[in-house]
Order: C-alpha cells, then sequence, then structure tokens
C-alpha cells in the first residue's frame, strides 16, 4: 500500500485487535450523472492512503490513456473499472470499497447516476446507514437528485449529507452554496429524514474532503471524512424483539435436530422462550450451537443453530420470534414497489415473492398508486414501467410472517422473481398488513355486480360501466358459492378486458372451472391457472392488448 501503519510492523496482533473492535459504517453515493461520485470516493480512497502500489501505477498510466484530467490522476478510475464505464465516463454498475482510518472501517457503494440504473442504485442502497447525495454546484437539483432521494428514503436511511460538489467550478460561492441547501431541505422535508447534513466539496481538489478548506472560510460545519468518522449508527438492532429465519433444518442423525439462520434482530439466550410466527406454537431453547461450540447467548447478526426442548413442526421459510411481540403474519401485505424489469408489471400475473428466507407464489392485485419523484404526488395507474415507484397490494398463495420495513429491514424486504427467467424484476419494503379483499371489487370503467339465481343453484355476475377511481384487477370470490356459477358478457366486459385490465375469480374447487373455461372459450379470451390453499384462482384477460405503447397481454408463456 501506499501508507501503512507503524503498529503492523511493531505488533501485528495488537494492529488485529484495534482493527476488529472499530464500528461499521456502510454509505452509498448517489446523485445524478456526472455530479462527481466516483471521483468522490476515489479521493477518498487516495487521501486515507488506501491505494495500493500497483493500483497506484495502474491508475496513473489509465489516467493518461483514458482519464477525464487532461493526463492528471482522475480518482473516478479507482471506481469505474468496466471498459463501458471508462469509455463513457459514467458509472453503471455498483462498486463497493472498503477502506478504514483510525477511528472506523467503511464499506462505500458507488452507485449509478442514469435513470436507467436506478435498480442498480436500489441495490447499493438497500444495506447502507448513510447516504451522500451529491449535487453539481453549478446545476443544483435535477430529477435524479429527487429520485434518488426518494429512493433512500424507502430504503429507510434517515441520515443524509448533501454533497455539494465542484464549488471550485463557482468559485466557492457562499450565495449559491445556500440557495441549493435551502431547495434540497424544502423538497426533502416530507422524507422522513432524520439529519440532513450539507457540505460544499471540491472532490477533484479535496476542499472539505479531509481537511477544512481555505477556500470556504464562511463554512463551519464539518468535513465530509469527520462527518463518516462521527456520524452515529443506527439503533442496536440486538434491543429489539427476537427475529430468525429458519434457512435450514439441519439434522445430521437421529439425536439432533436443529434450526438454522442468521438472527435479524434481538438476543436469545439458553433458556428463552421462542414463537414459531406461522403456527403460535411456542418452546425454550435448548443450546445455540455454532461451529466453535455451544453459546450462552447469540445476538442479531449471528449464524447459529438453535435447538428447542419441544419436538415441534419447524421448516425452512419459517420464522422463530419472541412470544409476546410476533411478527406480522398475512397473506395480502401493502409495500412500497420499485419495478426493475423491462417488461411491466402485469397486475394478476403469477411471481415468485421472496421474503427473508421464504419462497412463495404470488401476485400484484392492485397498483394503489406511483409516486412522481420530481413533485411527490401521487398519480393513479394501471401498471408500473421500468424504474417506476408505486404503492401495490400483494395477494400470496400463504400467509408469511413480517415486520414492516421501518421497523426491520430484514424481514420487511421483499423481492419478486418471474418464474420462468428466474430474473428479479422488483423490489419492494413492506408498509403494512392489508386488509382482506370483499367479495366485489369495483375498478376504473367497470362495476361488478353479483346476483343469486332462483333457488340459489348459480351465481350470476353482471358487468356494467360504473365511473370509479382505479384500474387494474378486479377480484371475485366465489369460494363461497356452493353451485356452479354462470356469466352474462357485456359489451363493457370485452371493452375493460381490451384495455389491459385483468379479472381474478376465485374458484372453490374445478367443479366451478367449466364455467370459466366456457366464458373464455366463447370471448376467445385467455386465462391462467393457480391452485391456492383456499381453492383455484383464474385470472382472465385478453393476450396480446397494448396499451399506452405497452404490450399488457401475456405472451403465452406459463399459461
Amino acid at each position: 500500500m501506499a501508507h501503512q501503519s507503524e503498529l503492523i510492523e511493531e505488533d501485528i496482533l495488537a494492529y488485529l485487535k484495534s482493527h476488529e473492535e472499530k464500528t461499521m459504517l456502510r454509505f452509498i453515493t448517489c446523485g445524478s450523472v456526472d455530479d462527481g461520485k466516483s471521483t468522490l470516493i476515489g479521493r477518498l480512497l487516495w487521501d486515507s492512503k488506501m491505494v495500493f502500489d500497483d493500483q497506484l501505477a495502474s491508475l496513473e498510466a489509465d489516467s493518461k490513456k483514458v482519464g477525464t484530467q487532461g493526463g492528471a490522476i482522475d480518482y473516478a478510475l479507482l471506481l469505474d473499472g468496466l471498459q463501458a464505464e471508462r469509455e463513457q465516463g459514467i458509472t453503471i454498475d455498483v462498486a463497493y470499497r472498503y477502506f478504514s482510518t483510525d477511528k472506523r472501517k467503511f464499506i462505500v457503494a458507488d452507485t449509478p447516476g442514469h435513470e436507467q440504473y436506478t435498480r442498480n442504485m436500489i441495490t447499493g442502497a438497500s444495506t447502507a446507514q448513510v447516504a451522500i447525495i451529491l449535487v453539481d454546484a453549478r446545476k443544483g437539483l435535477l430529477t435524479q437528485t429527487r429520485r434518488h432521494s426518494y429512493l433512500v428514503s424507502l430504503v429507510g436511511i434517515t441520515h443524509i449529507v448533501l454533497a455539494v460538489n465542484k464549488m471550485d467550478l463557482i468559485d466557492f460561492n457562499q450565495q449559491q452554496f445556500e440557495a441549493i441547501k435551502n431547495d434540497y431541505e424544502q423538497f426533502a422535508a416530507s422524507l422522513g429524514f432524520g439529519e440532513i447534513t450539507a457540505i460544499p466539496l471540491s472532490a477533484l481538489g479535496g476542499d472539505n474532503m479531509i481537511e477544512p478548506s481555505a477556500n470556504t472560510p464562511w463554512y463551519t460545519g464539518p468535513t465530509l471524512m469527520s462527518y463518516l468518522e462521527n456520524v452515529p449508527v443506527d439503533g442496536d438492532s440486538r434491543a429489539e424483539p427476537f427475529r430468525m429465519p429458519v434457512q435450514w433444518v439441519n439434522r445430521p442423525h437421529l439425536d439432533f435436530r436443529g434450526f438454522c439462520g442468521t438472527i435479524a434482530a434481538g438476543t436469545i439466550r439458553q433458556g428463552d422462550e421462542l414463537r414459531v410466527a406461522a403456527s403460535g406454537q411456542t418452546s425454550r431453547v435448548a443450546r445455540i450451537v455454532t461451529m466453535n461450540g455451544d453459546l450462552p447467548e447469540a445476538t442479531a447478526g449471528q449464524a447459529v443453530t438453535l435447538t428447542l426442548e419441544d419436538e415441534i413442526d419447524i421448516s425452512r421459510g419459517n420464522m422463530l420470534s419472541a412470544p409476546d411481540a410476533p411478527p406480522l403474519h398475512a397473506r395480502h401485505p401493502e409495500a412500497n414497489l420499485v419495478w426493475m424489469h423491462d417488461q411491466p408489471l402485469q397486475p394478476g400475473q403469477i411471481y415468485l415473492v421472496k421474503t427473508a428466507t421464504a419462497v412463495t407464489p404470488g401476485r400484484v392485485t392492485a397498483v394503489q398508486y406511483a409516486v412522481d419523484v420530481n413533485t411527490l404526488e401521487q398519480k393513479q395507474v394501471r401498471t408500473l414501467g421500468l424504474n417506476e415507484i408505486g404503492v401495490v397490494r400483494l395477494e400470496l398463495d400463504r400467509p408469511i410472517s413480517f415486520d414492516p420495513y421501518r421497523q426491520n429491514r430484514q424481514t420487511g424486504s421483499v423481492i419478486l422473481i418471474d418464474r420462468f427467467s428466474n430474473a428479479t424484476v422488483a423490489a419492494g419494503m413492506i408498509i403494512a398488513a392489508a386488509p382482506m379483499e370483499p367479495q366485489s371489487v369495483q375498478s376504473a370503467g367497470l362495476r361488478l355486480e353479483l346476483s343469486s339465481a332462483a333457488g340459489g343453484l348459480s351465481r350470476r355476475i353482471t358487468l356494467s360501466e360504473a365511473a370509479v377511481g382505479s384500474a387494474g384487477v378486479s377480484v371475485v370470490d366465489l369460494t363461497g358459492e356452493s353451485a356452479e356459477p354462470a356469466f352474462d358478457v357485456s359489451s363493457s366486459f370485452l371493452d375493460y378486458l381490451g384495455k389491459g385490465n385483468r379479472i381474478l375469480l376465485r374458484l372453490r374447487g374445478l367443479e366451478q372451472l367449466q364455467a370459466v373455461a366456457l366464458l373464455a372459450y366463447e370471448q376467445t379470451l385467455s386465462f391462467e391457472f393457480d391452485r391456492t390453499a383456499e381453492g383455484v384462482s383464474i385470472l382472465l384477460f385478453k393476450r396480446g392488448i397494448v396499451s399506452g405503447g405497452r404490450a399488457s397481454g401475456d405472451d403465452g408463456t406459463g399459461i
């Protein structure tokens, strides 16, 4: 390395011990394109003496070849390693770097600024405790500044550094700095940040990075490194109610059955009582087993195997919790969703929903609203496209255990996975458990009217136009009907499906399927079949419909 601690040569064990006891801070840099995110991190690595000799030689050669500083050191090249990044001078993928000072260890994620790579940015932000929002002093707040700030608030980051970069290009003008600071604080007032610290910077020149700059005598706040070394890390999760998603049931022989997982929150001790969130059964901890032997207690972040005093049914995906503070357990969570796939969200389509260690088939039954990241205005939409953000309601085939994301990141986060390509299509942050669906649901331009025929032998569904406020999936629950349903098909019904909307019918069993199949055959409709714990679900739609320039129908795969 370019610099090494003298303690390494004098007492290597003492050096390793001091390094082990340092606290760890994870932070990200985000903002718009060319705001200087990679340069800022590169400068931090350079000034903290965390550049190896071979990296230094390579950096000098690359700066002359592909750098943007006229042959001088281009600190951004320490982060932008992909050929496409160096050719274009932009960040595409998330780059993680590790460094430390005498006070603290750091993991920093350099995230891309382009809108098309928002999904990469949300990945980097998901584990961070501090966000550095960069703003070009010449340009002020841009769309991506607002977008990234909103995403940062969604993932629960409360410590924000507003890094007003490139101050050297405006002659370190205090009035312009104050104007940007005031604009951002006004925009972020509703985002729920705990603190916003504005720092005037020149990442390229090192102003206010490590040492206070003589160019900003009017600024009396901390330097960037001073802030990162001293900012308090978020609350200790060891004091929270116990949570451990079960990852594996360890059964090496007849006399041992342990439940393996990483503790997501809380502390557990031998003899403590635990509750299985799904079944409500309780037992006490007999042993806390690790590779290095049994422990008297274990805390959040540790990977352990727990054995219980009683033989109760527990499998992968279950959650062990404190008996007096169990997690929510429901089939209908409501969540903030960031759509990360090129193909838009299809309400009603079956995805795999992954929460902690559980994977459950499920669907989005309704998009409550999308958020305009410029104004934070809520707008009514039918679906979500690439990088769009909205609040959705999920319906899962079986109940899952979870906490609101604001309370616990580990047990409150979800991802949606395409069943056939195995691609991650969305990331979600659970807000709460939604109330159960009613039997009749109204959707835009359509009212579902249910009426029983004489003698109760059939259930007849009439569909007519109505001026109501949302769109997407209308749900008709027929699981309580004893007879086969009958359908009246109107032109409004076909027009409704023709706009890309879908009908989700919940049936008691296969005996009710014939009427749905006949309806689909006569009206040239498509349907997707799914068996659930309560019965059968049928998603009815028109194939290949294009609405607003987007394909709304299914392409036929997975039917």
